[in-house]
């Protein structure tokens, strides 16, 4: 990784470097303040501070601003794309969404993916590495900073501001489980970005000691379980990693936490075409969930181009959620963001020279 960044930092670590630099400890909050509420792009910017002292920041800690290798815009403004590439030239998606009344981003937090779930662009592409904090935070903070310079209805929903953060890009955010958590407590600082801990969300595809400590840990924060089968013998097609982790262990597991913390685990399923949309494949995910505290999502796949695997009818959507709501699991459909410009995980890091594992 060589050297860190400013965003690496925790708030102790700039007060430590502070007091080598014997300089009085209020400059620790001008720091803060700029890179979190002022969303300054470098230490040089960080104009409370006396100029020579920005030059020695700078040259102790860059900055951990990811350059825009590429980027997509939806037809109606309202999903935009990113592929950012950091200072080692490994690059990750990140994506915005805006609605109504929210700005929500979606990050990653690996470079590929050791979970290989067989209708994933990422799950193709392999593991590379995971991402650091400040490269997590980065990815946020790429889209605060457009948000905040581009305030108008059309592309950022009537306002300027980051709403939510889901960790539903690139990587499995329980195997860089560190990194993940303190990007959290991060953005969720009161005396920095200031996003309420109900603003975040984890998505998993099933990493049972991730699920217990984020329910001992950050039990506020919302989870997602990436489920797409209800039976073993699917899942571990699907998801390889049910293999280590199985279903009956699994949902032991989302029990425990629910009695835990209280909150609701939305279970994620991405209807593929005759692979697990069946009415059949719906009653297995309501006699699974049966007694949680649960919501589905039904996500029609996002194609890749030039794979077998298509997304399911509309009507056959329809046709899964009546089922699983006539047996008592709340049930909604995702809206289709973002599909005419690759933004499933991993499609536009694919489509730009990075081939998958299957290549």
């Amino acid at each position: 990784m060589g050297q860190p960044c400013l965003l690496d930092l925790e708030r102790e670590d700039v007060a430590a470097w502070m007091r080598e630099m014997r300089q009085p400890q209020f400059r620790v909050n001008q720091v803060w303040q700029a890179v979190y509420v002022e969303l300054v792009d470098t230490a040089e910017q960080i104009t409370t501070l006396p100029q020579a002292l920005r030059r020695e920041l700078q040259q102790a800690f860059p900055a951990c601003v990811c350059a825009v290798d590429a980027e997509q815009v939806s037809a109606d403004l309202r999903t935009k794309k990113a592929l950012l590439r950091f200072a080692d030239g490994a690059t990750v998606e990140a994506v915005l969404m805006t609605y109504a009344h929210r700005r929500t981003v979606c990050v990653s937090t690996q470079v590929g993916c050791a979970i290989g779930c067989s209708f994933c662009a990422t799950g193709r592409q392999g593991f590379v590495r995971n991402l650091s904090v400040g490269e997590i935070v980065s990815q946020v903070l790429h889209f605060a900073r457009l948000l905040h310079r581009s305030p108008d209805v059309e592309t950022s929903g009537g306002g300027g501001r980051v709403t939510n953060v889901v960790f539903m890009g690139m990587g499995e955010p329980f195997l860089n489980l560190d990194a993940t958590f303190n990007a959290i407590r991060r953005l969720n600082d009161p005396d920095g970005f200031r996003l309420g801990a109900r603003s975040f969300t984890v998505s998993t595809a099933g990493i049972v000691p991730g699920i217990d400590r984020l329910a001992n840990e950050l039990p506020q924060v919302n989870l997602a379980v990436s489920l797409h089968a209800g039976s073993d013998v699917l899942r571990n097609v699907l998801v390889p990693v049910n293999r280590t982790f199985p279903l009956r262990e699994l949902i032991a597991t989302c029990r425990r936490y629910i009695e835990s913390t209280g909150r609701r685990i939305t279970f994620e399923i991405a209807l593929i075409e005759d692979v697990n949309d069946s009415l059949m494949h719906a009653k297995e995910i309501a006699a699974l969930l049966h007694g949680l505290i649960a919501h589905v999502n039904l996500i029609p796949l996002n194609p890749v181009r030039g794979d077998a695997f298509l997304p399911s009818p509309r009507k056959r959507v329809a046709a899964f959620a009546d089922m699983l709501r006539s047996r008592g699991i709340p049930t909604t459909v995702r809206l289709g963001r973002g599909v005419g410009i690759d933004a499933g995980c991993g499609q536009l890091r694919s489509r730009r020279g990075h081939p998958t594992t299957a290549d």
